[in-house]
């Protein structure tokens, strides 16, 4: 399943980023904590360079906590610090002060020895679609100051939000690159619905849903739909498994046939929402190297 989805929209808006970054002090990129390689834009490091950085590892609660620990780790190793959050319960969003703090340091520094005191850092906020800035910046200002939805494209231009005397924050609208580099980044970013639902066929995405699952999370679909429901290795075993959730859960039409459609809406709903489990989807290379 080839996925690709660039609306003409987001060439506006990397266009836009590239004029407000000369503005900028700090680049915060969210990232989904359960595909954070996948979700991140390649084009950031090439906009972001000689900026300081850093990444919130944002829907942390839905990932697994070895997952999120890894990455943590695995990108302080990059030099860019990374700071796990839960921005609809603001989980970890008292430790993001700090993380500018030491992510800006050599700027507060040059500044100092400037002459240049309590200049707020001015930082833009940046992932793609449906990551969670617009609920980060909310939660972390303590009221509706950017626009949010559960749609990819909700924030359509870039806005000033003032949190207090120390951090400014840009908000920009979610981009992604033209092309994906490999058909698992496309699923990736499928399954955690940064691409328009309507372009995609949800049942074939679906099945490759069940395959990483049943690779990655082997317990997770018989846990919550029934021990028939044991997915497989191959898309034969993924449709049987999807006909499994279909019946488990009553999906059926006219005839008695089982809507697989309503079936496959139904399993992309339960893993978005974390119904299904804390569950990382991609480790750092390192680590897969490590499994046996």
């Amino acid at each position: 399943m080839n996925i690709q989805w660039y609306p003409g929209h987001m060439t506006k808006a990397k266009r836009a980023m590239k004029e407000d970054i000369k503005l900028i002090d700090l680049i915060i990129e969210l990232v989904d904590a359960r595909v954070p390689c996948s979700s991140r834009n390649p084009d950031i490091d090439e906009l972001g360079r000689n900026k300081a950085r850093l990444i919130l590892l944002n829907k942390a609660d839905l990932a697994s906590e070895k997952g999120n620990d890894s990455w943590v780790s695995y990108f302080g190793r990059q030099g860019i610090p990374a700071v796990k959050v839960d921005s609809r319960s603001r989980a970890g969003l008292k430790q993001i002060q700090e993380a500018v703090a030491e992510a800006c340091r050599e700027k507060t520094e040059r500044d100092r020895k400037r002459g240049i005191l309590n200049r707020p850092v001015r930082a833009m906020v940046v992932g793609i679609p449906n990551v969670g800035k617009s609920t980060f910046i909310n939660s972390y200002a303590g009221k509706a100051s950017a626009r949010t939805g559960n749609k990819p494209g909700v924030t359509k231009g870039n806005q000033w939000i003032r949190l207090n005397k120390t951090l400014e924050l840009l908000d920009t609208p979610g981009i992604l690159w033209p092309r994906f580099e490999s058909t698992e980044v496309g699923l990736h970013l499928a399954f955690i619905g940064s691409i328009n639902d309507e372009i995609l066929d949800r049942e074939e995405l679906a099945a490759e849903l069940i395959l990483l699952l049943s690779r990655q999370c082997p317990e997770a679909l018989p846990k919550r739909y029934g021990e028939e429901v044991a997915g497989g290795s191959h898309m034969s075993q993924a449709v049987d498994a999807l006909e499994g959730i279909a019946r488990a859960r009553g999906c059926v039409v006219k005839g008695n046939e089982y809507d697989l459609k309503k079936a496959a809406n139904l399993l992309l709903d339960d893993y978005r929402s974390g119904r299904l489990g804390r569950i990382t989807l991609e480790f750092p290379q390192e680590e897969r190297k490590k499994e046996p």
